[in-house]
């Protein structure tokens, strides 16, 4: 089987889809003939000893995320060559814009099986960017008709799925989780982290991802504020980058608590990551943005549990108290969870071995049923091109 993973972001940017689609090809590489990445350019990609190949356009970045690439693969002659010489048997979309196209282009022209995943809550970003109810409609439904034209159309969770179905969506949707490989927490990493950071055993909250007002970093830093008042010695690490740094540092400083926050910017180390995961007693994501965010999975593969927002998308594999802990979104509860967190540091502990038991899905298990699927649509393709029927499969 020869695979094409369509995505708009990569590494060295380690997002959540970044990363759902690089450890999709580093398990297909080594499992199907050939499995290819389809993504912009990346300064500072290595490319050297991969399972699997990247076939890439010219891009410039994006004004309002730097750390991204933008491009037409079309005027790309390079990459033009290169794409038309490869024979798919699946196409697998991961974006719905500039990647998205490309892979409906090609699935048609190759008549071959297209499947898109649903990862991300578009309508919040469009309308970050445009302020405009209007407007972010009108990208919602090029989003609609993007996957609208897959054969299939997968979520990465329940929660996703409804959200896919609130934006209008009509057709079959399956759920196919992302997977995380449980791991042994690093310690070297961790003491690496405590010297670099000056965390002086500390207790440590993290943060991890976009340094973005739609992630409610708000949130973190006002309890975090109040902890503080209540003369509790603690740090918080903000390991990302994102367009609302600027005013998310000066939040900091005008709290008083530059002394309390460090900022790590953009992390491509994945040691690093791994040493901040390992460190932190509490993984603190309150967003209310985010679907099935990795960053909660890779945490509890290194057995430190998250705290959430109660009845958020990202909160769906979690169980207060159980595997994990959730508070209303309000800064008051969400201090109380985390001075609750901090006065029980051995529940906590069992918490976060809970989370390592029942919150990661081990790469290999989830690639293994993808390929089933991609298997099953194949043929249910070339069954449907044998009567000489359309093989787009949804309405």
């Amino acid at each position: 089987m020869i695979v094409g993973q369509f995505t708009d972001t990569f590494l060295p940017v380690v997002d959540g889809v970044g990363r759902v689609v690089s450890n999709y090809a580093q398990t297909m590489g080594h499992l199907c003939e050939a499995c290819y990445v389809i993504a912009p350019q990346q300064l500072n990609l290595y490319k050297g000893g991969l399972c699997y190949d990247i076939v890439d356009f010219a891009g410039l970045p994006l004004s309002i995320s730097p750390q991204y690439e933008i491009g037409i693969p079309v005027l790309d002659a390079h990459y033009r060559r290169r794409i038309d010489s490869i024979k798919f048997d699946i196409i697998h979309m991961h974006s719905p814009f500039i990647t998205g196209r490309e892979a409906h282009r090609i699935s048609k022209h190759q008549e071959i099986p297209l499947v898109g995943t649903f990862h991300s809550k578009y309508y919040d970003d469009f309308y970050q960017i445009t302020k405009s109810h209007t407007l972010s409609k009108l990208g919602n439904q090029f989003v609609l008709d993007s996957f609208k034209k897959c054969d299939q159309v997968w979520a990465v969770s329940n929660s996703t799925a409804n959200v896919l179905r609130d934006y209008g969506f009509k057709g079959p949707i399956e759920v196919v989780e992302n997977g995380t490989d449980p791991k042994e927490p690093n310690i070297e990493a961790a003491k690496m982290v405590e010297d670099r950071f000056n965390l002086k055993k500390k207790p440590l909250l993290l943060f991890v991802g976009q340094i973005n007002w739609k992630k409610n970093i708000r949130r973190i830093l006002e309890s975090v504020d109040l902890l503080v008042r209540e003369k509790r010695d603690i740090r918080v690490v903000m390991a990302g980058q994102g367009p609302s740094k600027d005013e998310v540092q000066a939040l900091v400083s005008s709290l008083g608590l530059n002394e309390v926050v460090t900022f790590t910017g953009h992390i491509t180390d994945s040691y690093l990551l791994e040493g901040l995961y390992t460190r932190a007693d509490l993984l603190v994501f309150p967003s209310l943005y985010d679907n099935a965010p990795m960053v909660v999975r890779e945490a509890a593969a290194l057995a430190t549990p998250s705290l959430l927002v109660l009845g958020s998308s990202a909160a769906e594999v979690v169980q207060d108290g159980v595997n994990g802990l959730l508070a209303k979104d309000t800064t008051k509860d969400m201090a109380s969870r985390i001075a609750w967190a901090l006065d029980n540091p051995s529940e906590l502990k069992d918490i976060g071995k809970k989370a390592q038991a029942t919150i990661p899905k081990p790469w290999a298990q989830v690639i293994s049923e993808v390929l089933e699927r991609y298997e099953d649509l194949i043929k249910t393709t070339h069954s449907i091109k044998h009567n000489g029927l359309s093989h787009k499969l949804l309405p």
